[in-house]
């Protein structure tokens, strides 16, 4: 039988944060009591069958009209393969505009498989040589530094801050790097609700990273997949909404807002590039990577997605607010349980984020934590958790864990915590040295 090395193969194959059947893995025949804290899957509270193919009706109807009648051509559209840039680009840049008032010329959108493929086919493209890098606050999304290794770009650590970033560390950073010989092309962040740490960057640091951006002659890579999920009318603005001389790469999913299944992303990508056809873009050159990689999305699952931006006036914000309130509900239920479970001076000591929304809350815990004590927390305990050394993609244990509040009903959530707590008392008590005893 023909073997294949794991040594033979891509490194990423042996990254810590590539297994991720690691996360979902619990011990047979207790999988129906344990409570998954681990997974920021959507609430599925909402889904609607009928609803999907009402979508995809009303986006053909769409095309009848836009193509004069032409029934047969919004049918081809629909079925066929599509344009390798996509085939509702207009309508997402209406849906920018009404949503983030971010003005994005249709052609300056690729649609993509999920926003994975857009963080992907960004990488890709500034990869061009061993001294290129990207930066990116740690700890962060291990899709994005997938995503990175993938394309065989460097991925070098700023500082995290009560912010979103340490300013004065990226300035260092990209110092550094120069000083070493690297080119730095972006910095990679998530300013709302950040992934892992749910931290959401204030106004000011998103100008003043916007500012820096062109002082350094970096891109910035916004990836926006939970701001429309907000329910504070203060929320800040987008940087991509600031951005008057297109520093800003501007990646963004529907996987939480529109369809999950759908499995429909973008990202705008609106760089002139120099030395190429007349009025070439960083899309284009995102659009011929994705011609080598997926050919194109789905059509049919642009087609949901597309009828449901018109449904709803092209404002997902608006779609979205029920179940923006039930992760609204869910974080409350988080903060305040937490907080009866570990009340301030208790043993064992517990801390935790408080984040204005979003999906996910870290615990400072008393131990290092590890994939392992996951699935024995799971076993024993019934509740599933992440380890925070995947959001750093070195493998080396820390002293903190995810949480996920997203996918869970408020009493599972309460339950989930609950078990959580005995598990790291149980955990605490069994670590502690033992102490001999006196005559």
């Amino acid at each position: 039988m023909f073997t294949v090395a794991l040594s033979d193969l891509h490194e990423t194959q042996s990254m810590p944060f590539a297994d991720a059947t690691a996360l979902r893995r619990v011990v047979s025949g207790k999988a129906d009591d344990v409570i998954s804290l681990a997974s920021g899957t959507p609430y599925e509270g909402d889904f609607d069958l009928k609803a999907v193919q009402d979508y995809l009706e009303l986006f053909h109807q769409h095309l009848v009209v836009s193509y004069g009648g032409d029934e047969r051509g919004a049918t081809r559209t629909i079925l066929q393969y599509g344009r390798v840039k996509g085939v509702i680009n207009d309508l997402v840049a209406r849906h920018l505009e009404v949503d983030e008032q971010i003005t994005a010329d249709a052609d300056s959108i690729v649609v993509t498989v999920g926003g994975q493929e857009a963080l992907f086919l960004t990488m890709r493209a500034l990869r061009r040589t061993d001294q290129d890098a990207v930066l990116a606050v740690q700890p962060t999304y291990f899709g994005f530094i997938g995503a990175a290794e993938l394309a065989d770009l460097k991925v070098l650590s700023v500082k995290d801050s009560a912010d979103g970033i340490d300013l004065d560390d990226l300035e260092n950073v990209v110092a550094e790097a120069v000083a070493a010989g690297l080119r730095p092309r972006a910095v990679y962040v998530v300013p709302d609700f950040a992934n892992p740490t749910g931290t959401t960057m204030p106004l000011h640091t998103r100008q003043r990273l916007l500012e820096l951006a062109g002082e350094l002659g970096l891109l910035i890579v916004e990836d926006n997949a939970y701001g429309l999920l907000s329910t504070d009318r203060d929320h800040p603005r987008t940087i991509k909404s600031m951005d008057r001389a297109r520093h800003v790469v501007y990646c963004g999913s529907f996987a939480k807002t529109g369809v999950p299944g759908a499995r429909v992303g973008y990202v705008v990508a609106d760089q002139p590039v120099t030395g190429g056809a007349p009025g070439e873009t960083l899309s284009d050159e995102l659009a011929r990577i994705k011609n080598m990689v997926t050919l194109n999305t789905s059509p049919i699952a642009q087609a949901v997605i597309g009828g449901k931006l018109i449904h709803h006036g092209f404002s997902l914000r608006t779609a979205n607010l029920a179940v923006a309130r039930h992760y609204r509900r869910n974080l409350t239920v988080a903060l305040d349980t937490l907080a009866e479970l570990f009340p301030e001076g208790s043993v064992p000591e517990v801390t935790w984020s408080a984040p204005r929304g979003g999906f996910f809350v870290v615990l400072n815990v008393p131990f290092e934590t590890a994939d392992e004590l996951s699935e024995e927390c799971a076993a024993d305990h019934g509740v599933l958790w992440v380890p925070i050394h995947r959001f750093h993609g070195d493998g080396k244990p820390r002293r903190q864990l995810r949480i996920s509040i997203s996918s869970v009903t408020p009493e599972a959530l309460r339950t989930g915590l609950i078990r959580l707590a005995g598990f790291i008392s149980q955990h605490v008590e069994k670590s502690a040295p033992s102490v001999p005893s006196t005559c």
